[in-house]
């Protein structure tokens, strides 16, 4: 035990509504790695003389190829029970029951994108003349996916998922957006404003636990009595069902004060514990944006000059060698995957670092001839 100094994220995951449509920030960040890997690939095949107007071709090859690929690779790899279940929710962002909502597509593998990429670009390459391989389209293009899964992990990040394991590590990261946004969702919502402070005085433990304070703003003109239900049944309840965010016991009356202020308004500090965990989704980030700089630099050093699958070797090995070892430090995404030695993004990690391994060696094999201009 040490004292603490891990951070709270209250952060919330939309940018806004309006009705049933939602503007999150997973949904912009995705957006913007494709808006900026298209103007990275036009400044790649400038400087190469490729012609230009390819770039917008292959712009709907990734675009599709990855939404398609990753979220196939989600139901296959996670969940293939929606093929006999929920087949029209597989690739339709809407919820029909019990009432009609914009939900976008809820659940994107990485692994399945990866694999999306390489058989649209398999068949994009198969289209053009000689000058632009399969490899030597997968060096360019693996420079922007690596910026663009920099940019989806800082997604998840804000979303609360893909969520670390509990750590006492000074990194650690309590999330509580999911928090927020449950009591502020309630149907029988009193609360106007929430503010989550960590105790600074006190210790987490080696298991992740530490105490955190909820202060709940009650809307003017609420009782005292209806705000004290309010804390007792229905916030109760929503934090004994946010387990992987916070540690509320069932079993024991929540603990909280109240208070009134100055407007009449009421104030209730709820203590709870907060659950502290790696924040996975930022390692992934980073290593992704470090990625991204070195593989870039490694072009613009060489760029014709780079044997075929040189970048695109390295890329594999680097990104999926981390996830391999990332995967240590976040919890499992299903539940079956506790049954298994590795979990599945291990699993699906393995053929890929070895496919840049074997790629990796034939680029060292070959001699260093410089590429064909196209």
């Amino acid at each position: 035990m040490h004292m603490i100094s891990y951070i709270i994220w209250n952060g919330s995951s939309e940018i806004f509504s309006f009705g049933s449509l939602t503007l999150r920030w997973y949904g912009l960040l995705f957006a913007l790695g494709f808006l900026i890997s298209q103007q990275l690939l036009y400044y790649i095949y400038r400087k190469e003389n490729k012609p230009e107007r390819d770039v917008e071709t292959l712009t709907i090859y990734m675009v599709v190829a990855t939404i398609v690929g990753a979220r196939l690779g989600h139901v296959i790899f996670y969940q293939p029970d929606m093929f006999l279940t929920d087949p029209l929710g597989i690739f339709l962002p809407f919820q029909f029951s019990p009432t009609f909502k914009f939900t976008g597509l809820q659940g994107l593998a990485s692994h399945g994108g990866a694999f999306g990429i390489l058989f649209a670009l398999w068949l994009y390459s198969r289209k053009k003349k000689p000058g632009q391989s399969y490899l030597q389209i997968l060096d360019r293009i693996v420079i922007l996916v690596a910026l663009t899964g920099c940019l989806i992990r800082l997604g998840n990040f804000f979303n609360s998922e893909i969520i670390g394991k509990p750590t006492d590590s000074p990194t650690g990261v309590v999330f509580t957006g999911r928090v927020t946004e449950a009591i502020l969702r309630n149907p029988n919502n009193l609360v106007e404003t929430i503010g989550i402070t960590k105790d600074d005085e006190s210790s987490v433990t080696s298991s992740g636990q530490a105490p955190i304070q909820i202060y709940l703003f009650f809307k003017k003109g609420i009782s005292r009595e209806a705000a004290e239900n309010y804390v007792r049944t229905d916030v109760k309840y929503i934090l004994t069902h946010l387990p992987e965010f916070v540690n509320e016991s069932p079993l024991v009356a929540i603990n909280y004060e109240i208070v009134s202020e100055a407007e009449g308004s009421w104030v209730t500090k709820v203590h709870t514990f907060g659950i502290v965990r790696h924040p996975a989704q930022l390692y992934e980030s980073i290593s992704c944006l470090f990625l991204f700089a070195f593989l870039f630099w490694y072009w613009h050093r060489y760029q014709l000059e780079t044997p075929p699958g040189r970048i695109f070797g390295l890329f594999l090995v680097i990104l999926w060698s981390l996830r391999f070892a990332y995967e240590f430090l976040k919890e499992n995404q299903e539940a079956f995957e506790g049954d298994l030695p590795i979990n599945m993004g291990q699993i699906l990690s393995i053929p890929l670092v070895l496919a840049g391994i074997y790629v990796l060696i034939r680029s060292y094999q070959k001699p260093s001839n410089k590429q064909t201009l196209s």
